[in-house]
């Protein structure tokens, strides 16, 4: 396990940089609890090199780059309310270990751009998972690790599912996200809807404005770090320099038509529908996985995994980070780096 001393050494190195710390070893068992005492911790301050962009698809997309330029590949992905800054002290430690990481902005996220004023702003996963391939074809990566949390988590399982020579393997916080439409139209235990609160929110035109509003979405997302991580000690600049990237002119639709879509309130586009079709199904994911649960976490299913565990088939590791929320890559660099090093050698 890398102490603080040492990861605060990683952290101060830029894209390319070298460091005498390695993550390298063998996987964690199975269940396995990292425990607060020994976790390097974070409170979310590194840095980024200067962000780059490229055309991909219906994007411009921006995205963040550290590490050796021909290094192996490392696609991390953000979720919701977050942005890339969630990786700024994961992508560092895996450059360190000769990764490529390549962290971009979602639609609707930070320096992304539609092409074109006539896309509709869709949030749908199947549409966000293209935009990720898009990236790939783009760069030119035949295949890449994939590791994400939240919409990010969901986005990589995805291309895993229905691409999996495009995914070399997966890290997924909250195991298998795939989002099952049918199934969201039945109602879950209180406890676990009152979790959702802002979901049905954004179901009202309430929501919608409130997320169109400054001031009311700045307070709305600030309020939503400060539950479903109730334990990361992290300050103002922090979660200023992440909603920064929630000024993005198409931010507001695309997080409504997201939320809005899932719980089937709003039409999807028929261009996207054959992927759906196939996620529908619960496609079962084949490739090397590395399924991360946050104890402290609202939206980790109990069970230990279990719940989610036959919807992986290929090597399959389960770990339970003890003490830790919602934002796992950056209130918990170092493991979040570990499993992506351990996932490409199962």
């Amino acid at each position: 396990m890398i102490d603080r001393r040492t990861l605060g050494k990683a952290l101060g190195l830029g894209a390319g940089g070298a460091v005498a710390v390695t993550l390298a070893g063998g996987p964690v068992a199975a269940h396995a609890a990292a425990q607060p005492e020994q976790r390097a911790g974070s409170r979310g301050h590194g840095a980024f090199p200067p962000l780059k962009k490229i055309r991909a698809g219906l994007l411009e997309i921006g995205y963040a780059e550290v590490g050796p330029r021909h290094g192996p590949p490392v696609v991390c992905l953000h979720g919701w309310p977050y942005d890339i800054h969630s990786f700024a002290e994961v992508a560092p430690l895996l450059a360190a270990e000769g990764r490529r990481a390549i962290v971009p902005y979602l639609r609707g996220h930070g320096t992304t751009r539609f092409v074109s004023p006539r896309t509709f702003r869709n949030g749908q996963q199947s549409a966000i998972a293209l935009d990720i391939i898009a990236l790939m074809d783009a760069l030119g990566l035949e295949q890449a690790v994939l590791a994400g949390f939240d919409w990010g988590a969901r986005t990589a399982a995805i291309v895993a599912a229905l691409w999996p020579e495009r995914c070399k393997a997966l890290v997924s916080v909250g195991g298998y996200l795939v989002t099952d439409r049918e199934a969201n139209l039945r109602p879950l235990a209180p406890a676990a809807e009152h979790a959702w609160w802002y979901q049905y929110y954004f179901a009202t035109e309430r929501g919608r404005l409130a997320m169109e509003d400054r001031t009311k979405r700045h307070d709305l997302t600030r309020l939503v770090w400060d539950t479903v991580s109730p334990t990361w000690d992290f300050d103002d600049a922090t979660f200023e320099r992440t909603a920064a990237a929630f000024e993005n002119p198409d931010y507001a639709a695309i997080v409504i038509h997201n939320y809005r879509w899932r719980l089937s309130l709003a039409e999807g586009e028929r261009r996207y529908e054959p992927y759906e079709k196939q996620l529908a199904a619960r496609p079962v994911i084949t490739v090397p996985t590395v399924t991360l649960d946050a104890e402290r976490d609202p939206f980790t299913v109990p069970g230990g995994g279990s719940a989610y565990r036959d919807r992986f088939a290929g090597p399959y590791d389960h770990r339970i980070l003890t003490g830790i929320g919602h934002n796992l890559p950056q209130e918990a660099p170092a493991e979040f780096a570990r499993a992506v090093i351990d996932a490409d050698h199962l």
